[in-house]
Order: C-alpha cells, then structure tokens, then sequence
C-alpha cells in the first residue's frame, strides 16, 4: 500500500471525527449533564428580577452560570429555544405557546409556573368604569389568546358579551355578541397598549407591560380574573423536560427562598401567585 495514500487517509478519517464531534456538540443544544450553563431570555417585564433575584442565587450555589438574553417579541424566543440556542425563556402563558408551538411546528412545554400580574383595563381620560361613552376607542391586543382575555375582561365588567367556547387561538373581534356601548376597538401589538393608551378611551394592557411602563396594578379601573391558562411559564423543549438544569429550576422557583423574595416585596402585590405558593 502506498504510504503517502494511506497518510491521506488517517488525515481525512481524523477531520471525519473532528468534524463529527463538534456537529454532535452543536446538535446538543441545551445544557447537558455536565454544561452548568443555563441560557434564558426574557421579554419586558417583571419575570427577569424575579429570576435574576429569587432564583439564580439558588442556581449559582449548585454552580450555574446564567446567561441573559431580552427579546421584544414572543415568537423568537421559542424559535431559539427549538433551535437550541437557548435553554429556556419566560414571557408567555401556556395559552400563547400553544398557539406558538402550532403555528412555528415547535415542540416546547411549560416547567414551571411564575407569579404573573394579571391584564387590567387602564385609562388617562376616565377615572371610572362608569365614564364609558358610545363610541369609545378601546385599545386591545391583536394576539388571539390575549384578545380573548381582553374581551372576556370587558365581558366581566358588563360592556359587551361574547360567544361560548371561544378557541383561544382562533379568538377574533368577530366573536363579540353584543356590544351595546358600541365601542370601537384598536387593534395593536400587546406591547404598544401602554403607548396606545393616550390615543385611546381605555386600553386593556397585558400585566407585564404594564409593570414594565411603571404602571401600578392598583391604577387599573378593572382587573381580569386569571385562569390558571394565564400565568406565566417558564418554557423549555419537551426533549429536556428531564434533564437536571430544568429539575434544578423548578426547584428554585419552588423554594421558600423564592417564595420569601416574591411575598416581601410590595412590587408583587396583586400579583396571581402560582399553587405552588400554598404548598
């Protein structure tokens, strides 16, 4: 046999391993048994102090690095999550990533519930629920789990009525029954509620961005009645469901340290705590 061919061939079949290697390392994705590095994002919002306060110093001490990343939107997050870019992010209830999974075809799941401030009902030019006027422009999200949220809000407080069983991922304006006040609804971005709202009557305004614009839970004409569908998740790949920096997550979150940071601090007040807390 030809030495030189044969040293061409030891040289290609090493690259061939190499190259496998890191392909099989890149593929991994998600912080494995031995990668005590957990990557997770977070929209605008409270979720990132709660993390960065209540739950990474729990993490650290069995020896995590946390990296951070913010997005402004809800889809990418879970993209770079299937994509394994990410280990995790925290921004959505499990009705929006329903919607997400089936829409992008991802496969993600919710670990754990988070304290969430629920969607109020917020106004510059009202100071009550009783200064609504035919014709007033009413701001809402254009997501349809978020839109049902806003109706079934405006449907509790008497303003309009909505059909049954309503898909909360097909939501429309259209499943509106009633609408004697005949409102005229806004349709924008969940994030743009709080810069809509001096264009606007009124403008229901999902609770994070609320927080994250420094408004008070406590200055909202009217609240929603969360359903458990409506707190916020920390979503993860269902493949990773088992490995150990999501089980140490959980129980972060689940810890009396975490409990403890979320009850003492008057920011949290009127926040919808998940069952966990009465454990």
């Amino acid at each position: 046999m030809n030495k030189k061919w044969l040293r061409s061939v030891v040289v290609l079949t090493i690259a061939s391993l190499l190259i496998a290697g890191c392909s099989s390392k890149e593929s991994s994705g998600a912080a494995s048994d031995s990668d005590k590095t957990i990557r997770i994002s977070f929209n605008p919002g409270p979720y990132n102090d709660q993390f960065i306060k209540g739950v990474a110093p729990s993490l650290e001490e069995k020896g995590y690095t946390i990296e951070y990343t913010e997005f402004t939107d809800g889809i990418q997050p879970n993209i770079a999550v299937a994509n394994g870019e990410l280990d995790a992010n925290a921004h959505q209830h499990s009705f929006y990533l329903d919607s997400i999974n089936k829409r992008e075809k991802l496969n993600l799941t919710g670990a754990v519930q988070v304290p969430t401030p629920p969607m109020g009902l917020y106004s510059q030019k009202h100071n009550s629920l009783d200064e609504v006027t035919e014709g007033a422009q009413v701001n809402v999200p254009n997501e349809p789990p978020n839109l049902l949220r806003a109706l079934t809000l405006l449907q509790d407080i008497g303003w309009i009525t909505i059909k049954d069983n309503i898909d909360p991922l097909q939501a429309t304006i259209f499943d509106i029954e009633s609408n004697p006040h005949q409102l005229d609804f806004i349709l924008t971005d969940p994030a743009q509620g709080p810069r809509a709202l001096e264009d606007v009557d009124f403008a229901a305004i999902q609770g994070n961005f609320a927080v994250s614009n420094h408004m008070k839970l406590t200055e909202a004409l009217a609240l929603e009645n969360m359903t458990d569908q409506n707190i916020v998740i920390v979503a993860v790949d269902k493949k990773n469901v088992d490995k150990p920096f999501v089980k140490d997550m959980i129980d972060a979150y689940h810890s009396q340290d975490f409990k403890d940071y979320i009850l003492s601090n008057p920011d949290y007040e009127g926040y919808q705590l998940p069952d966990y807390f009465n454990e």
